[in-house]
């Protein structure tokens, strides 16, 4: 059979075609608890009616308009991310790897040196420096020399770092969570020896918050809940809760290096874009919002533990991953028969990602359908 797509995607044999809250229906009118969220995207779930009254609010408006005439959401999208926090200034592009290569490049450039640090089982995005930042071979395959100067750790190894982090590193890259390589949690002890190594050489930090980021961990982002002080955070996923957006913020002594004509997008911020972000932002950065989220992790994870008390769950927020000890992949299957959808992480781990707004009702069936299958 010709097919005009290409077949770079392991598609599950489900076609989707409605959703409301952390529901969806397929084409046969199954119903489904989706704790995939888009991988991480949904922040408000699905169809969310204060995301649906700003998107017509600002169709009737204006959806495009380039970079180089000025754009007041974009200014007060910056500065609602940058607020109460030691970050100053914003860049928004269109996804969480483009974040990652403007993280990059401004790191390369504010130190002018190219040596990277990243960390095995690391997952930044699939264009070459994004791809080249990863942790893991299976990404660089098959595409030739990768951008040269990333040095990949054992993740939480402080020796590790110590022995590798020397004047000519530009940058230390990492997740708070590594999400698509298990959901694997920074430790403390790594997260305060990340930052005294940077503070000591001058080291640049750079947290990807791609699926982390807003209130994905019951906390703006989840840096906040570490010792560690990023220099440049990159933002993504969650921001848009499902329109596609990407941003980068830095600090102040960063401004300078990312003047006119150093880098740039043609559909990066636009209107539509900024606007359904920021609703979002006004929703998910308030405190009672975040409290709840905070509340309804601890309450997931409760029940798990009682429905799955051999197997280990590790994560932040509601970003949890279950270590399996049957294949994931027929986790996954059995869990989609069942009506719950589910993602992997990595080979041996499956993620939980519903919508920041599933109910404790909700977090009780997808358990009960996860105890059927691995219990």
């Amino acid at each position: 059979m010709t097919q005009a797509l290409f077949n770079n995607y392991k598609r599950r044999p489900v076609h989707l075609v409605k959703g409301q809250g952390t529901k969806v229906w397929d084409e046969a009118g199954k119903e489904y608890l989706d704790f995939v969220s888009g991988i991480a995207v949904l922040s408000l779930g699905h169809s969310n009616p204060i995301l649906v009254e700003a998107m017509k609010e600002q169709s009737d408006k204006l959806w495009h308009v380039s970079n180089l005439f000025d754009n007041p959401e974009q200014e007060k999208l910056a500065a609602s991310l940058v607020a109460d926090t030691h970050l100053a200034h914003g860049f928004f592009c269109n996804s969480g790897t483009e974040a990652n290569e403007a993280a990059i490049k401004l790191a390369r450039k504010h130190t002018g040196k190219h040596k990277m640090i990243t960390f095995l089982h690391s997952f930044h995005g699939r264009t070459f420096a994004a791809m080249s930042a990863t942790g893991q071979e299976k990404v660089h395959a098959g595409f030739g020399p990768i951008v040269e100067k990333f040095e990949y750790l054992p993740f939480n190894d402080v020796a590790a770092l110590q022995a590798a982090a020397d004047e000519e590193t530009a940058a230390i890259m990492l997740e708070v969570v590594q999400g698509e390589g298990g959901v694997n949690p920074v430790t403390a002890e790594f997260a305060e020896a990340i930052q005294a190594i940077c503070d000591d050489k001058g080291i640049l930090l750079i947290v990807d918050e791609v699926q982390t980021g807003i209130a994905r961990t019951g906390t703006r982002y989840a840096w906040e809940q570490t010792a560690l002080k990023p220099d440049i955070v990159s933002l993504a996923k969650g921001l848009g809760g499902g329109f596609p957006i990407g941003a980068m913020l830095a600090t102040e002594a960063l401004f300078d290096s990312f003047g006119p004509g150093t880098h740039g997008t043609t559909f990066g911020g636009n209107p539509m874009a900024t606007h359904i972000a920021q609703t979002v932002i006004d929703t998910v950065f308030d405190q009672a919002f975040l409290a709840d989220v905070e509340t309804k992790s601890i309450y997931a994870k409760q029940q798990l533990a009682k429905a799955l008390p051999n197997l280990q769950v590790r994560g932040m927020g509601l970003l949890l991953g279950i270590e399996s000890p049957l294949p994931v992949a027929e986790v996954i299957q059995a869990a989609e028969e069942k009506g719950l959808l589910l993602v992997g992480a990595g080979e041996t781990t499956v993620r939980l990602l519903p919508p920041l707004t599933v109910s404790n009702e909700e977090i009780d069936a997808a358990v009960a359908i996860l105890k059927e299958i691995l219990g």
